[in-house]
């Protein structure tokens, strides 16, 4: 619970981007259960069971053994007795969706949420390919129901959002490729970009290479999870230099070059990040590892990736950053700004957006002062 006045008030009210969430990780656990229920989904657990006990357990320590910031071996003090991971969990959500307007419902309750909790002005949402139960709708079909989503929230709460097209790096390069020419060949003006999206391990960034030349000659942004299970630098190097991509999400790993950070700090290279992760075992991990790339001077930006599952807000991101990472005002609005500078809307938004922030900020800063 947001207090009315001090730090917490200040923490939820400063505006926000948002520019690394996944839109099934953003479904609230009572949407889940209607859903779940009213597609006699079956479960293992009730859906509010299976939501209270989302855990992802780690991989084989052994591929962890030699990094520069240790990685937890054991078990977190609140890990439950049943695990569902992050990924099945997504997987029951997708299969209770039933028709475009379950997409345009968790889209708009994916805006509210962000406006509500912790003041987000401009929320990009990444969206997978659609399941074969959806097929109807088609890619398009399933894009305009995801974008009167965002038209409904641009209309009730003032925000701006953009979609980004997800690449799933379990597939092959072929698929891929086709993925990526299904976006190409059906613009949109809520279709910003593409990202690559599941584990790192599971698909090395130079797979992608056909689809992201495709999706830069089409005009699409394009962004990428790297350095985040893969415990190599090199990864993110290889993201920037052979996908183009424009900023990177997680990118915890670039740690273990300094060549890499010292290039990553010089090209102000936007490291889209969050605290809070499904594998609780390494939450603190993920703390310890951007508080050293922040003392590195790396551009770093605060998300909340799959804010429903963890669960957590962005709000309650830039909580851990001021209570834990001891990072002061000044700093939050630094970073806030820069997510002004990486989000994918057109220069002239971006813009206004940027001075909307300041604007916002000025008045926060001057009631804060008055208490």
């Amino acid at each position: 619970m947001t207090s009315d006045t001090g730090p917490d008030r200040y923490l939820q009210r400063m505006p926000k981007t948002d520019l690394h969430c996944h839109l099934i990780g953003t479904v609230r656990a009572t949407t889940f259960a209607e859903l779940a229920r009213r597609s006699g989904l079956d479960l293992p657990a009730s859906p509010e069971t299976i939501y209270r006990d989302v855990n992802s357990l780690p991989p084989d320590p052994k591929l962890y053994e030699h990094t520069r910031i240790p990685v937890p071996r054991g078990r977190a003090a609140d890990e439950p007795e049943v695990s569902y991971s992050l990924f099945q969990v997504s997987r029951w959500i997708v299969e209770a969706l039933r028709d475009a307007d379950d997409l345009t419902r968790i889209t708009y309750e994916a805006f509210e949420a962000a406006h509500r909790t912790s003041s987000v002005r401009h929320l990009e949402v990444s969206f997978d390919s659609v399941p074969t139960h959806l097929e109807s709708l088609g890619y398009r079909g399933a894009v305009d129901a995801y974008a009167e989503g965002i038209r409904l929230a641009e209309r009730d709460f003032g925000m701006s959002g953009r979609l980004i097209a997800a690449v799933d790096r379990s597939t092959s390069a072929e698929q891929a490729l086709a993925r990526v020419r299904e976006v190409v060949d059906n613009p949109h003006e809520y279709v910003a970009g593409i990202g690559l999206d599941n584990l790192e391990t599971a698909g090395p960034p130079e797979r992608f290479a056909d689809a992201y030349r495709l999706a830069g000659e089409a005009g699409l942004r394009r962004t990428a999870h790297s350095s985040e299970h893969a415990p190599v630098a090199h990864n993110t190097i290889t993201c920037i230099d052979l996908l183009g991509c424009d900023r990177i999400d997680h990118g915890y790993y670039v740690l273990e070059d300094d060549e890499v950070v010292a290039r990553c700090r010089d090209e102000r290279v936007p490291f889209v990040v969050a605290f809070t992760t499904s594998r609780r075992s390494w939450r603190p991990w993920r703390r310890a590892s951007i508080a050293a790339m922040i003392d590195a001077g790396l551009n770093v930006i605060l998300a909340d990736d799959d804010p429903g599952l963890f669960p957590t807000t962005l709000a309650d991101e830039h909580r851990i950053a001021s209570e834990e990472l001891g990072l002061d005002r000044e700093k939050l609005r630094a970073m806030a700004l820069a997510g002004v500078d990486a989000c994918w809307l057109p220069d002239g938004e971006k813009e206004a957006l940027r001075d909307r922030f300041g604007a916002e900020f000025d008045t926060l800063d001057a009631e804060e002062a008055a208490v």
